[in-house]
């Protein structure tokens, strides 16, 4: 709910900025979806947006270029309509045009086998069900709340409090863009059924003309990976002197939020024994939706040594045209474990017996008990990463699953043939002016996994005998023992193992500067500098720096003298969820404060000074009871207003956001 606040007693043309900077930032109630996050930046939009420059009391200082914010969402995160009549028989809920699908869980509960004909897609061409087809929404709509209904309604939120405050604080419509897309189909499906990119490179030019400025473009999860494949799809659709003078006409920043880098471990899971979104539906009857997408190979583990060849000199050269591109793997792949990664992907027990006899029925399986010994035991096979992408695990499980035949089709089909780029290969730093990495870190994540027989028929015929997780740089079991592997020195954010999220370090000059801070405010006592630290290609960097258990720090990682021209930083925040990241106060004033210094005309330095972080709006405010006082008594004080119910709300800013945000240029 809305805390009871003061209105600002600033007059200057940022007024409604200030205003909403100074609210309570609204906590969702859930998904893993950016809304507060973009919020932040979008305030840019309108502030710097609005022609103010002067240094007059209470006025924000920044270029007169109005940016656009284009948001791209993550896996689940855009709302799906039916586009077709389904008569629901035993059900009084049918499904008509326009109704919602993705995500409508009356329906879903009350006619769940409709509900999955308008979802599931056909596994080989990616068709829709004969019988019904769905389609993204568009516009901020579709990404505004996925279920409003009277179930999950408060639960499915993602934009719908953030457009309120954007209507409420005078924010332009046209700085605001949504992207939708399906994210059912694979990349080259995007493009080919739906013209997304095309429409996308419109959005941005649309953008540009509309508001005189580039875009600042904010990816979440999956939306990152539709992002790259975006940026390469662009190199063939423009003249190649022109790309790099397009990218910075159109782009002046990318946040790359939770990205998926080198894929995700979850998805292995998700397709062996059903990924439930947190809805009442069994596991095996979400791996059936979820295997029919093309998409659901999109977030696969792959290896940071195996690459394909270039795909773009591939449409230049008649001799190449036909056939897949293999992947080419360098001398590490074969000297190391795990293809890098901290343990084997899977572990999987392979049955003696093959057809149909390895999946009995349930009651024919407890009927027909027998000992190892008559049966035979079964053999236990690994995958690391580069045996999970490029399909040698597929192959291997073909003769016990059904699902391996059409699984092992859309990876060599939509991924190794795909004629823009393969996604299961390592990233480059995108060509791109501006780059933030952020993304969680020291959170209990799953790395690895061990697969038997179930005994049951598909598609419940796998089960998870055993999880590997990765924590604060060790290996555990789910029982809690220790596990031998290559951990690295942190963990993920709970859904994307942190491998794959610091790829992006990599993006990084030779020369880092590293600054660990706390993730709450503080006066610069507590704040750890580390200058020109020396980052050799292809190695994390470790910070040397002290830890305490109680605080929750923000360590940046940020260009020193390298790369020219470029900026480059990652951001990683202590016990930051996946999908609860953008809730983070701290990161929402981190960001902030990064866009506000980065388009202010005097700005000292490269990045923003991390030296201290003092209270910006009233809610930073509190009462220290030790003290009998308002903490930071030289930024807050008392000040009650009606309303007011315990001694903290009545803490509030002495001076304006605009004139405690000086002290960061």
């Amino acid at each position: 709910m809305y805390a009871t606040m003061s209105q600002p007693n600033s007059q200057s043309v940022s007024q409604s900025a200030t205003q909403l900077f100074k609210r309570s930032f609204v906590q969702p109630m859930g998904g893993g979806h950016a809304a507060l996050l973009v919020a932040s930046f979008l305030l840019l939009v309108t502030t710097h947006g609005g022609g103010g420059g002067g240094s007059g009391d209470g006025e924000f200082i920044g270029k007169h270029e109005k940016l656009s914010g284009i948001i791209i969402p993550g896996f689940a995160s855009t709302q799906l309509r039916a586009w077709s009549i389904l008569d629901c028989p035993y059900s009084p809920l049918d499904f008509n045009p326009l109704d919602l699908v993705w995500l409508d869980t009356t329906k879903l509960l009350s006619a769940v086998n409709c509900w999955l004909k308008c979802m599931v897609l056909d596994p080989y061409n990616q068709t829709d069900h004969p019988e019904c087809k769905s389609r993204p929404d568009s516009g901020l709509s579709a990404i505004t709340e996925l279920d409003p209904g009277y179930i999950t309604g408060p639960l499915s939120s993602v934009w719908k409090e953030w457009v309120k405050w954007c209507i409420e604080f005078g924010i332009e419509a046209n700085a605001i863009i949504a992207v939708p897309y399906d994210w059912r189909l694979s990349p080259a499906k995007l493009e080919e059924r739906d013209l997304y990119f095309h429409k996308l490179k419109l959005t941005f030019e649309i953008a540009l003309k509309l508001r005189g400025g580039p875009s600042i473009v904010f990816a979440h999860s999956l939306g990152n990976n539709v992002f790259r494949y975006f940026l390469e799809w662009l190199k063939l659709e423009i003249a190649p002197k022109q790309y790099i003078t397009w990218l910075d006409e159109h782009i002046h920043a990318y946040f790359a939020v939770g990205a998926p880098l080198l894929g995700a471990t979850e998805t292995v899971k998700a397709t062996l024994s059903g990924f439930t979104f947190g809805l009442p539906v069994p596991e095996g009857t979400a791996r059936l939706m979820f295997n029919s997408f093309g998409s659901s190979l999109w977030m696969m583990p792959f290896s940071r040594h195996c690459r394909t060849k270039n795909l773009y000199l591939k449409h230049f050269s008649p001799t190449s045209k036909n056939g897949h591109l293999s992947y080419l793997c360098d001398n590490h792949e074969f000297q190391a474990n795990y293809s890098g990664w901290p343990t084997n992907i899977i572990n999987i027990e392979i049955p003696s017996m093959r057809g149909d006899e390895a999946y009995p029925s349930l009651m024919t399986a407890a009927h027909n008990k027998t000992s190892d010994m008559e049966y035979g035991f079964p053999t236990q096979l690994s995958f690391s990463a580069r045996e999970v992408s490029d399909g040698t695990f597929f192959r291997t499980i073909a003769d016990f699953d059904p699902d391996s035949q059409r699984l092992l089709y859309q990876l060599e089909e939509l991924y190794h043939g795909d004629p823009v780029l393969n996604p299961l290969t390592p990233w480059d730093r995108p060509p791109l002016k501006n780059i933030f990495c952020i993304y969680g870190i020291d959170l209990k994540t799953e790395v690895g996994y061990y697969y038997a027989p179930s005994g049951k028929p598909y598609p419940d015929n796998w089960i998870v005998t055993d999880e590997i997780y990765e924590m604060e740089g060790s290996l555990y079991s789910r029982s809690g023992n220790l596990v031998e592997g290559n951990p690295s020195f942190a963990s993920g954010d709970e859904t994307v193992p942190y491998h794959s999220l610091s790829w992006c370090k990599n993006w990084l000059g030779s020369k880092v500067n590293i600054t660990r801070a706390p993730q709450s405010e503080h006066d610069g006592s507590d704040v750890q500098v580390d200058l020109g630290v020396e980052h050799l290609p292809e190695t994390d960097i470790i910070p040397n720096m002290t830890r305490s258990p109680r605080v929750k720090y923000i360590t940046y990682y940020e260009d020193s003298e390298s790369l020219p021209g470029k900026r480059t930083a990652v951001w990683e925040l202590d016990k930051a969820n996946h999908r609860n990241i953008v809730r983070s106060s701290a990161l929402m004033r981190e960001l902030w404060l990064e866009m506000w210094h980065d388009t202010h005309p005097d700005k000292k330095s490269k990045f923003v000074t991390k030296a201290t972080r003092g209270p910006l709006r009233d809610e930073d405010c509190y009462w220290d009871y030790g003290k009998a006082r308002c903490a930071w008594p030289e930024h807050c004080e008392y000040r009650y207003l009606f309303g007011d119910v315990h001694l903290g709300q009545s803490c509030r800013l002495k001076n304006s956001s605009a004139n405690l945000l000086s002290h960061y240029v």
